[in-house]
């Protein structure tokens, strides 16, 4: 507390310090701020740029301001676009302002192109680069949590180079990847964009709706994100350092018992049982139940902290230098970064170092070519490494170190449990994933005649994974036998090329063209190679020489290789800019597809109504622009695994004549008429501002119907196969979405904007094969994913005895609910719980200014969800031979409903998984951020011609009853299983989530 205290104070009078005004010979310059038309404009601002001096015009739009000859006046008022004069040797000044009363009139991205928010008759929602470097994070899809409506964002923990899980618009397909398609620079990629340094994005577009997404067919099925990269300018060449650095706390850990209570829960286990006596702990009745270390532990009060052990204070910084500018011709745009994560579980960090050079170049009036150029190079420690869950299990009352200091490897007599500190000690445990990416996007275009433009894309994407795995001797995963040893490379190379005719007319005045044709291609090429080993000879040499090893317990290569062929078509027109239609149509064409259903066509129409541009609209005096748009199409997913429609051969192992031999036979069963999933949306939209632009925003209606899901199904195990995959039942997913943007408060010291997003998903089972399917976990009208178990409704307690006994349960144990009432519990009690899918979203952004200090807070919340606590099963027993949850459990002194009572005879509980359910409704201070903008004079004296100077804080705050009642850490989880925890779960394979404090820079020369 004491240290929070220091820093805030720190800020605040660095800020003072520097918030003073600065000064100069003056003049008086006076002058009148009027509109479009001649009017004036009451209240309008007149600032010297770069500082904090300024007023306000009268009734009469009239100003009065000190300025000196080379300042810079900045005229500005809401819903009008700021205008900068020079005040030189002028005295009287007058300016008129040009309307911006929304951001309609905004340039955004879409596929193949950019249009117009005004002109816009899809679903799209964008994110700034403002919005993606607000927060130190590691992947700029984490940016789009709680930024931009549809979006559903989840980032569990802190393990460092872990990707969040993005879904836009629900989930569509129960075994087909629900991941968005990237593209970056214009060119669809398939691994990922962790490698991408977020500073050097300047936007990301999320297409929504079937409109957006079809000009990209198959692999927009799930949406779609487009990655824009910063370019040069024509201009001087400006140098710019965006730098921070900070540290990570654990924002907490599971509770366990301590030593004391541990033993107190052993003892309890016994007099369940009758084998320990009734009432306080003697030391007779310890000593004929507790081991030596053991006795000596409680006699010592001593309470081993081997989670505390494992964590440490985190560290994260990341530095980048870029340089831009360009002539006429010729602009670029170069950078180079540093990003490191080190992780507050000890053995988890990553380190990233990124390369980037876009040109663009300018042949001739009718020719130009350029690239984007992307070198990156990573090494992550600790992706499948998590020591914290055998830690939290380990007996509290054991000794992990000698009177040497020495680890003891064995801290109790159990054998199934090891000292946790062994596993990190140096090179026991090495989990090291390198990974090199070169991507490049590379065009060329001519301007044939007026109006008429070919282009050509070529996107390359090189990435090279090695990952190293080495478990030495000394660990629990071998307690003592021979260390193993793993690498395992893939080499993937994807490639698409891309041919683009676009075709732009006007006839008359009114009647606007604009045809796009594609053709394209895409292709992936990936080769793996594994090896794996055991007994390596000298732990030193790692998984360096695995030939050395005494046995070779696995080895393989693989080869995997898709190919994508498309055509597409849009047409745009617009009629006075009032009327919008766009009709595209896209052929695919998979190899990943049966030889009956290689090509699919996907078609969308939108329909834009610019509602403001209306004579009958001018009499409306709130709404400053409105657009109202509908959208209907159809796009499909082909996101599946190669090979799964032909008949593979598999390798079988049999004795021939008392010799081993290999054989080969069918695997699997072929299916040529595998067709693609479809999903068909409807999108109806509103655009509108209203109040002079101080409030904007849009909001979004849609239902999406997907059909003929790629998925497995079972057959029989008697005719030799498990499966095949082919295509069963349909799912819809409907919901609203809502943006506002407002200025809440605008004058000349001071300014308070905030933007809101809200969003409702409701995902849908609408047609099974054969109705429920409960080995799956799929039932109709329900959630993709749900938690179908037992419903705890309490403990037996004393004076439920009988009844107890009529359903073969007993006092203290978990009692579930009789759901058909018929005195037993069996199968048919299980019930539908619950599903981690949440009922609404909500993210916040305040950003606040005042002079030259800047202050912006970040809230995102999730409500209406369930999730499933493993902790709470899983390191939940009633044995007392590992350690477990700081639960509330019953004993006959303390008939609590919450936790069974310990018992000897049972290591697990009746129905433990009841117990792992929980609401996983949540709200997050994401980010706080305080900045400090120097002055323009005070910035050049120093050689530069801006600094700002910041501090944030992210995720101080987590509000969840999860964290503050059931004494958990963090609810958020992946919708999806994902990286070691499954479908809406919280386990110990999640890294805490912690609290990071970073301090920074942006400085431009």
């Amino acid at each position: 507390m004491q240290t929070k205290n220091y820093f805030w104070t720190g800020i605040i009078l660095f800020l003072l310090f520097f918030s003073g005004p600065s000064m100069g010979q003056n003049v008086q310059v006076t002058g009148t701020i009027s509109d479009e038309n001649g009017m004036p404009i009451p209240g309008a601002a007149a600032l010297i740029k770069g500082t904090s001096n300024g007023t306000a015009a009268d009734i009469d739009g009239k100003y009065t301001i000190a300025a000196s000859a080379d300042q810079t006046l900045q005229f500005s008022f809401i819903g009008y676009k700021i205008k900068e004069v020079i005040v030189g040797n002028q005295t009287t000044i007058d300016v008129s302002l040009e309307p911006d009363v929304s951001d309609l009139d905004e340039v955004v991205v879409v596929g193949y192109g950019s249009v117009k928010k005004s002109q816009l008759t899809g679903a799209i929602s964008s994110v700034s680069a403002k919005e993606i470097t607000d927060q130190p994070i590691t992947d700029a899809r984490q940016a789009l949590q709680g930024r931009s409506s549809g979006v559903d964002v989840t980032s569990p923990g802190s393990k460092p180079g872990a990707a969040p899980q993005v879904r836009i618009r629900g989930r569509r397909s129960f075994n087909a990847s629900n991941e968005p398609l990237y593209v970056v620079d214009g060119i669809p990629i398939t691994g990922g964009i962790n490698d991408i340094n977020p500073n050097d994005i300047t936007s990301m577009e999320i297409l929504k709706d079937a409109s957006a997404t079809a000009i990209y067919g198959s692999r927009g099925a799930n949406g779609v994100v487009l990655v824009t990269t910063k370019r040069g300018t024509t201009g001087k060449t400006v140098v710019s350092l965006n730098s921070y650095y900070g540290f990570n706390k654990s924002l907490g850990t599971i509770e366990v018992f301590n030593g004391p209570e541990f033993a107190e829960y052993k003892r309890e286990s016994r007099r369940a049982t009758g084998n320990y006596p009734e009432g306080p702990a003697t030391a007779e009745a310890d000593e004929a139940l507790f081991e030596p270390v053991e006795l000596e532990g409680i006699a010592a009060g001593r309470t081993t902290d081997y989670v505390g052990a494992l964590t440490r204070t985190g560290a994260i910084q990341s530095h980048q230098v870029s340089v831009s500018g360009g002539s006429e011709k010729t602009q670029f745009f170069v950078s180079g970064g540093f990003f490191q994560d080190k992780g507050v579980v000890i053995n988890q960090d990553y380190t990233r170092y990124n390369f980037r050079a876009n040109i663009d170049h300018k042949i001739n009036d009718k020719i130009r070519f350029g690239t984007s150029t992307l070198v990156s190079y990573s090494e992550r420690n600790g992706e499948n490494f998590n020591p914290i869950g055998g830690a939290m299990q380990e007996n509290p009352l054991g000794k992990p170190y000698d009177e040497d200091g020495s680890l003891i490897f064995l801290p109790t007599s159990d054998g199934l449990r090891t000292n946790p500190l062994a596993e990190i000690v140096p090179g026991a445990n090495i989990d090291l994933t390198k990974r090199y990416r070169i991507f490049n996007s590379i065009y060329a275009e001519w301007k044939i005649v007026d109006g008429l433009t070919y282009r050509v894309n070529f996107g390359p994407d090189i990435t090279i994974d090695r990952n190293g795995r080495f478990t030495g001797s000394q660990t629990n995963s071998r307690r003592g036998g021979d260390p193993i040893g793993s690498v395992e490379e893939d080499f993937r190379f994807n490639y698409t090329l891309e041919n683009i005719i676009t075709y732009d007319r006007t006839f008359g005045e009114d009647h606007v063209f604009k045809f796009t044709g594609l053709q394209s291609f895409q292709k992936d090429n990936l080769e793996e190679t594994f090896l794996s080993v055991q007994g390596i000879p000298a732990e030193n040499q790692s998984y360096n020489r695995l030939g050395d090893a005494s046995q070779i317990t696995g080895a393989n290569t693989n080869l995997v290789q898709w190919t994508l062929f498309s055509y597409m078509g849009r047409l745009n027109y617009n009629y006075k800019g009032k009327y919008l239609v766009t009709g595209t149509l896209r052929a695919d064409g998979s190899s990943k597809f049966g030889e009956n259903n290689k090509f699919s066509y996907f078609p969308s129409v939108a329909l834009g109504w610019n509602i403001s541009d209306e004579p009958f609209f001018k009499a409306n005096e709130t709404f400053d622009q409105m657009k109202l748009r509908v959208s209907y199409g159809s796009i499909g997913n082909q996101a599946i695994d190669p090979y799964q429609t032909q008949a593979l051969l598999g390798r079988s192992t049999y004795a021939f004549e008392n010799n081993p031999a290999f054989g080969y036979g069918p695997s699997t069963i072929g299916n040529p008429d595998l067709r693609w999933e479809t999903s068909t949306t409807l999108n109806a939209g509103l655009d509108f501002s209203l109040i002079a632009g101080r409030i904007s925003g849009s909001f979004e209606y849609y239902i999406t119907t997907t059909k003929d899901l790629l998925a497995p199904q079972p057959l029989p195990n008697s005719i030799g196969f498990g499966g095949y995959t082919t295509n069963v039942g349909k799912t819809q997913n409907r919901g609203i979405e809502l943006t506002v943007n407002s200025v809440n408060i605008d004058n000349t010291n001071f300014t308070w904007t905030t933007d809101l997003i809200f969003n409702r998903n409701r995902e849908e089972i609408l047609e099974l094969p054969s109705g429920d399917d409960i080995s799956a976990g799929r039932f109709v009208g329900e959630a993709l994913t749900v938690f179908y178990d037992y419903k705890k409704i309490g403990i037996w307690q004393t004076d439920q005895a009988d009844l107890a006994e009529s359903y073969e349960d007993n006092v203290g144990e978990i009692r579930v609910e009789d759901i058909n009432n018929d005195g037993q519990i069996n199968a048919d009690d299980r019930q539908i719980l619950g599903s981690a899918v949440p009922d609404f979203v909500l993210g916040m952004t305040n950003r606040f200014s005042y002079k030259n200090i800047d202050l912006s807070f970040f809230i995102y919340g999730r409500f209406g969800s369930m999730i499933r606590s493993r902790f709470h099963d899983q390191f939940n027993g009633l044995y007392g031979r590992y350690n477990n949850l700081a639960v509330d459990y019953w004993t006959p002194n303390n008939p609590t409903n919450e936790f069974p009572r310990p018992n000897q005879n049972q290591e697990s509980p009746k129905y433990a998984s009841s117990m792992s359910y929980f609401d996983g409704t949540f709200i997050k201070v994401r980010n706080i951020n305080v900045g400090y903008n120097f002055p323009e004079k005070i910035a050049a004296k120093i050689g530069m011609g801006s600094l700002r100077v910041y501090s944030s804080i992210q995720q101080p705050f987590i509000f969840a009853e999860y964290r503050t009642k059931h004494k958990g850490i963090d609810p958020e989880v992946y919708l999806d299983g994902d990286q070691g925890a499954g479908a809406g779960e919280v386990n110990a394979n999640i890294s805490p989530a912690v609290t990071s404090f970073t301090f920074g820079i942006n400085a431009k020369f």
